[in-house]
């Protein structure tokens, strides 16, 4: 019940700053259109804990920062490599285990570790992660677990 709540107001929030309209007609429409909306989720049974994360957004803010500067780091390594030519890339895939609890958070950690410059998520299976890395050293850092890490508290 508190997911569908929330999704209501969610919707509702995003509906009357969408539109900025105070009528009577207006915000009727608007609770109707809002109403069947939340009928349809729950005929099709998609209100649940994973698509309302309201416990994610208090942490989502710190991971934020975290991650923009993990992707300034990655940035940096990518032109360095551009710069320094063939000779400093040692591309490597290798399979990653995540310690994530939910399928939310791996989808979260896969995100985050494809959003940074120079690695991409190539597949998700279970708890493990197949990994492509422009360099070695990204491959490790991954492996040392810090993303891993933060995402399980993110989750939590």
């Amino acid at each position: 019940m508190k997911h569908t709540i929330n999704l209501f107001l969610t919707l509702a929030a995003f509906w009357w700053l969408s539109s900025g309209h105070t009528s009577t007609l207006i915000l009727s429409l608007g609770l109707v259109s809002i109403l069947f909306v939340l009928y349809i989720a729950h005929r099709m049974d998609v209100v649940d804990h994973e698509t309302q994360t309201i416990h994610l957004s208090f942490k989502l803010p710190g991971y934020f920062l975290w991650l923009l500067k993990e992707l300034i780091l990655s940035n940096i390594a990518v032109v360095k490599c551009i710069w320094l030519g063939n000779d400093s890339i040692s591309p490597t895939m290798t399979t990653i285990t995540t310690t994530q609890k939910t399928d939310l958070g791996k989808v979260i950690y896969a995100n985050s570790i494809t959003m940074t410059p120079g690695t991409v998520t190539v597949d998700l299976v279970g708890d493990k992660l197949m990994v492509h890395a422009l360099q070695k050293e990204s491959i490790d850092e991954l492996q040392a677990g810090e993303m891993d890490r933060r995402v399980r508290q993110l989750e939590n």
